[in-house]
């Protein structure tokens, strides 16, 4: 059994992350600030450190250059800021970061790929649900209309899903995505996989694609303020619901507007219904004024919706899908709905009508 070593600035903290690892993990914990070496030889490092000030920066590199062996993989587990944590533990020679709010099925896939021989296994069937199931919990742990989402969990839901679109195929994912009840989770599950797998066949660099992960999981916020009579009705909507549905791009703009989030993402949620050619919502904008982000989100976000069942509509396949972005001519980045050809031939998978 080889012997992971945790690194960290809260003892009570790095036990309950010990337990967290299972008891098949042997864990050893080490105070970062304490006077005692950390011992070599383990088969695994993590570090979860709160606050990565200049002086426990220099703390942990001088316990890796005396705990990590050549071939010792670490995983830094980072709090706050991501984007910033991420050169951090490039800095530190880290082999993989997540956020240290990630769901637990997602920090147990990862250690096990790491100790595992530092790539992440190819998941089973079961594994696939497991990480569907945790990117669910974390998606409803987002939407709630009693307040914004926390960034940080928000992060950690993007990690999880682009650890699974990596791992798998999108087709598996949705399929499995497509077994869960809620209408709104289902969708922007179903769209962040597809925006991952997007990413993916675009050649995206890690930074880029957690951008556009994220603003999928987003992009829908502003239905946590929508009635649930609405979002989950078993038939076409009214002209009235449909006004009241239409509102929900600028009602999640403004749940999210002062909460620390970045401009590209608040663009995603605010202009994922707007149009190339000005005939969208609800800012009627135009060619440059939408980002090309947003337009990555919004070419997902209606395939999803096409190929998804409803009690009152049949699923399209991922052909007819695709024939209908064909179709949508200059509403549309023709050269982003090329692109995506690549994304919708590897996902024509069945989907059940909800209940």
């Amino acid at each position: 059994m080889h012997l992971t070593l945790i690194l960290t600035d809260d003892m009570s903290r790095g036990q309950r992350l010990a337990r967290n690892l299972g008891a098949d993990k042997r864990a050893l914990l080490h105070d970062l600030y304490g006077d005692d070496a950390p011992p070599a030889g383990a088969g695994l490092i993590i570090s979860d450190v709160s606050a990565l000030t200049s002086e426990s920066v220099r703390r942990l590199r001088h316990a890796l250059t005396l705990a990590r062996g050549p071939e010792t993989p670490f995983l830094m587990l980072i709090h706050g800021n991501f984007g910033r944590g991420e050169l951090q533990a490039t800095a530190l020679g880290a082999t993989r970061a997540l956020p240290a709010s990630a769901a637990n099925a997602l920090l147990l896939n990862t250690v096990a790929g790491l100790t595992d021989g530092g790539v992440a296994r190819t998941p089973t069937r079961g594994g696939l649900h497991d990480q569907a199931t945790a990117a669910r919990d974390v998606f409803a742990s987002i939407f709630r209309a009693d307040g914004p989402p926390n960034v940080a969990t928000v992060e950690s839901g993007a990690a999880l899903v682009n650890q699974a679109i990596r791992e798998t195929k999108v087709r598996d994912w949705l399929a499995v995505v497509a077994n869960f009840d809620d209408n709104t989770h289902r969708h922007c599950l179903s769209v962040a996989g597809l925006a991952a797998e997007f990413a993916r066949t675009l050649g995206l660099n890690e930074a880029d694609s957690r951008y556009l992960v994220k603003g999928a999981l987003l992009h829908d916020i502003g239905k946590a303020k929508i009635p649930r009579a609405i979002l989950n009705k078993p038939a076409p909507l009214t002209p009235e619901e449909r006004r009241e549905m239409d509102r929900h791009p600028a009602i999640g703009h403004a749940m999210l507007v002062n909460e620390n989030y970045d401009p590209l993402t608040l663009a995603v949620v605010r202009s994922h219904h707007e149009y190339l050619d000005g005939s969208g919502y609800p800012d009627g904008l135009r060619d440059k004024e939408i980002p090309d982000l947003v337009r990555l989100i919004t070419i997902s976000d209606i395939f999803a919706a096409l190929i998804e069942a409803r009690p009152y509509k049949a699923a399209k396949s991922a052909g007819e899908a695709y024939a209908i972005l064909k179709s949508m001519g200059p509403k549309l980045d023709g050269d982003l709905v090329r692109a995506f050809a690549a994304v919708a031939g590897a996902c024509d998978v069945p989907q059940r009508a909800s209940a």
